[in-house]
């Protein structure tokens, strides 16, 4: 009787949570959690033209952009990058450059900065999203919107290394950011 109560508990909240974010439009992570999977999305498939390459950097969002250079050069002793603006991302970047990959390093660029919600929600910073390279854009953003992964951005913009970007939903992917650069 207990798991019985138990499980029609556990179902009426994932049902709950579920009819909640389709009628807000919204997806939230702990469903996905709750579900142990990732709905909508064909992971069953093999094959496909996608084949992600190498791991590209990961990007850190930073409240003060000036002071975050200063520790990775001065403290840590990397080689970083001069701060370009992306007006059209909303962002501020400065690289370190490693050994093995690369940090980005984000301040938000205006109001509208999809970083600046984030640094309100974590106004020490954190990291923000990973980035995959991928030989072919246009190719990949055809295949992952045919396999049901949600893309934010379907028409690909240009990124601070000059190159062709897409970005993932953390829905579909696990509850991460993830960016997909053309090679």
């Amino acid at each position: 009787y207990q798991r019985r109560v138990r499980d029609t508990m556990f179902t009426r909240s994932l049902l709950n949570r579920t009819l909640t974010s389709s009628v807000s439009g919204r997806l939230t992570h702990r469903m996905f959690a709750d579900a142990k999977t990732v709905p909508g999305v064909d992971i069953d498939t093999e094959g496909g033209l996608l084949k992600v390459g190498r791991f590209n950097h990961v990007a850190i969002a930073v409240p003060n952009l000036a002071s975050a250079a200063k520790l990775y050069r001065n403290v840590l002793g990397a080689n970083i990058s001069e701060p370009l603006p992306l007006p059209e991302h909303g962002v501020t970047t400065v690289f370190v450059n490693l050994p093995n990959t690369k940090l980005e390093l984000l301040e938000p660029l205006g109001e509208n900065s999809p970083i600046a919600k984030f640094i309100q929600k974590n106004p020490s910073g954190g990291i923000h999203h990973i980035c995959l390279e991928v030989d072919d854009i246009e190719v990949a953003v055809k295949e992952l919107v045919h396999k049901g992964v949600k893309v934010l951005n379907e028409k690909p913009k240009i990124g601070a290394h000059g190159k062709p970007v897409v970005f993932i939903h953390p829905a579909s992917v696990n509850g991460i950011l993830l960016e997909l650069e053309q090679k």
